[in-house]
């Protein structure tokens, strides 16, 4: 019986990170990595972008598992909201795991979860209609895996992050005869990293790249601050070989940094002498050629962390006159703007900047000529470049045909479509609607499009705010409007546009006043489009406009209850004042009452009152 295979891709085609595949064969769900990206520029407040998942929330019942590749946070950075609705096992390498139980440790309402399963390169997991297997790559963190999903039709890779260095170290090496083994039993598709693709030139060796480390700390003579990712293990294992053979010492800045350094630690994967590290305390009694400060950043990025020291807003170090900056990471050409900037300020610090990538080609990605090597190993019908924006899948693509690859066996998809393999034919299916789920602090996907919108808006024009009071009974403006400005106009120096503004506001108001279909929505849109066409022309600037309109009712109504008897009675608070009795005859030749009535309606201020036993006309009339 031929096998019903499905590929959707929820990230990671057509963007940086955020890597997240489903291969859905005979209606059962295999999940293939689960990250996240860091926003870009335009994306404004917001801390990290994850998958959107709505059509797995329809189908929950037939994922099968969660499959990671390695431990970086666009391979895994997702799993914490990801199983905080999806109880579904995951697997893993030893030090994938434990690298995802540290996010997950931190978020409250899974902090207990505990299914986890270890395995490697040897691990083989039959599922029935798929058998699950693993071989290992090259990549900047170790125990980095390719994951092999065997079905009746052929096998399905996933290549996850990687290379080849034929000097790799152990826990970092490829394994070529498994890759050979692989494509000799027949592989139907491979999903294959292209975040290098465009690159035509070779990678620096790993090797190469610890003796450039070691050697700028050699001839330095004073700090060397380090910008490195947290998870690029790899990279920090060079940063700390190279200080012990240069006679520095490291301070590690975030907890994040510590975390991962004492998981890799505990696991033999980061290797060093125990008095190597110092505190931040400790670096005062170090002179500047002793000392390396691992920057690492919040959540692992290191650029923003190194803006905050540059401008001295880190509360513990900051860029110093003579500091180097070594920026050993390779951030993707995203940043490029960011990084730039980046550069400025640290000279404007008094600091110095050395990029790993501005001698040698440093990526943790394979290249042109590695990805061909893929393929030729693998030698597979149908390929799906992945990890990366559509200019690098299209050159993987290129690639591929100049192996000889037909162009219809290469499918470069966007996210939600469905690639469906179905009696022999591969080819796209009808999609499914998936979007980006952005994270601003606590709130999981409450920001969308419309209040990224209002974000830029504010960003880049500013707000305006106008209050009016308004008596709608008596369709009259009670009080003149009041205007607030941010990040508009500076109000002081524009007293004219503010004053016409008002009469703007008030004209609006009063003509849906004398409306006699009054209609709250409508008075606000009336105001916001007279107001924006007067401020547009100008100033040529749209900021957001906010008219806040309040009522007030300065006549209570007259309510009425029934009596006992069936007829309506007035209530108290509405009675109306009752007329003044006549006074007895006697009341006038007796002058005391009258002279005491006379001076009761003097208004004396702190005067205290006298209640007598006169009729209550007198005190309801003071009333």
């Amino acid at each position: 019986m031929s096998a019903k295979i499905k590929i959707i891709p929820f990230g990671g085609v057509r963007e940086n990170g955020k890597n997240m595949y489903a291969v859905d064969v005979n209606g059962g769900i295999y999940i293939l990595d689960c990250g996240l990206k860091y926003p870009e520029n335009e994306l404004l407040g917001i801390d990290v972008v994850i998958p959107d998942w709505a059509y797995l929330r329809e189908n929950k019942d037939r994922i099968v598992a969660v499959f990671l590749t390695h431990g970086h946070a666009d391979a895994i950075g997702a799993l914490p909201y990801f199983l905080s609705e999806f109880n579904v096992p995951v697997f893993g390498s030893e030090m994938t795991i434990a690298l995802a139980k540290i996010g997950v440790e931190a978020e409250p309402k899974i902090k207990d979860y505990d299914d986890f399963h270890i395995i490697d390169e040897k691990t083989e997991i039959d599922f029935g209609d798929v058998v699950v297997s693993f071989f290992s790559t090259t990549h900047s963190i170790p125990e980095s895996l390719g994951i092999d999903l065997k079905t009746d039709e052929g096998q399905i890779i996933y290549t996850g992050d990687f290379k080849f260095d034929q000097t790799a170290k152990p826990g970092y090496q490829t394994d070529y005869a498994r890759l050979g083994s692989i494509g000799q039993a027949g592989v139907l598709a491979v999903l294959s990293d292209s975040a290098n693709a465009e690159n035509p030139a070779m990678n620096a060796s790993e090797q190469t790249i610890a003796e450039d480390i070691e050697e700028t700390f050699h001839y330095r003579d004073g700090r060397v601050v380090v910008a490195c990712v947290a998870s690029n293990i790899l990279r920090i294992q060079q940063v700390f070989d190279a200080a012990a053979k240069t006679g520095r010492k490291v301070c590690l800045t975030g907890q994040d940094l510590e975390k991962i350094v004492n998981t890799a630690m505990k696991l033999g994967k980061l290797v060093f002498d125990d008095d190597l590290l110092v505190t931040t305390a400790q670096l005062d009694s170090l002179s500047p050629a002793e000392t390396v400060i691992l920057q690492t950043g919040k959540m692992g990025e290191p650029i923003k962390a190194i803006q905050r020291m540059a401008n001295k807003q880190e509360k513990d170090l900051n860029i110093l006159e003579g500091d180097l900056v070594y920026i050993t990471t390779t951030p993707s050409h995203a940043m490029d703007t960011t990084v730039a900037q980046t550069r400025d300020m640290i000279y404007r610090a008094g600091g110095e900047v050395k990029a790993i990538s501005d001698d040698l080609n440093s990526s943790g990605h394979a290249y042109k000529r590695d990805l061909q090597l893929m393929l030729n190993l693998l030698k597979p019908q149908y390929l799906v470049p992945i990890q990366g924006e559509y200019r690098l899948l299209n050159a993987h693509a290129e690639a591929a045909q100049e192996l000889g690859m037909p162009a219809d066996h290469i499918f470069i998809l966007a996210k939600g479509d469905v690639l469906t393999y179905d009696k022999g034919n591969m080819g796209l299916g009808e999609g499914i609607d998936v979007s980006d789920t952005m994270i601003d602090g606590i709130g999981v996907g409450d920001i969308g499009n419309i209040v990224l919108r209002d974000r830029k808006v504010l960003a880049d024009d500013g707000i305006f705010i106008a209050v009016v009071t308004i008596d709608r009974k008596k369709k009259q403006i009670v009080a003149d409007p009041k205007i607030t400005s941010r990040g508009f106009v500076y109000v002081k120096a524009n007293k004219d546009l503010m004053q016409e503004s008002g009469q703007i506001i008030r004209k609006a108001v009063q003509n849906n006043l004398d409306n006699k279909e009054f209609d709250w929505g409508h008075l606000k849109q009336d105001v916001r489009e007279h107001l924006s066409h007067y401020l547009f022309e100008q100033t040529h600037r749209r900021p957001v406009i906010l008219p806040v309109i309040m009522e007030v009712n300065q006549h209570h109504r007259r309510s009425t209850s029934k009596a006992k008897d069936g007829s309506k009675e007035e209530t108290p608070a509405t009675q109306p004042k009752p007329k003044a009795k006549k006074k007895p005859a006697k009341a006038k030749e007796t002058k005391q009452p009258a002279k005491a009535e006379k001076t009761a309606n003097k208004p004396h201020r702190n005067r205290k009152r006298h209640h007598s036993n006169k009729p209550a006309a007198t005190t309801d009339q003071q009333a």
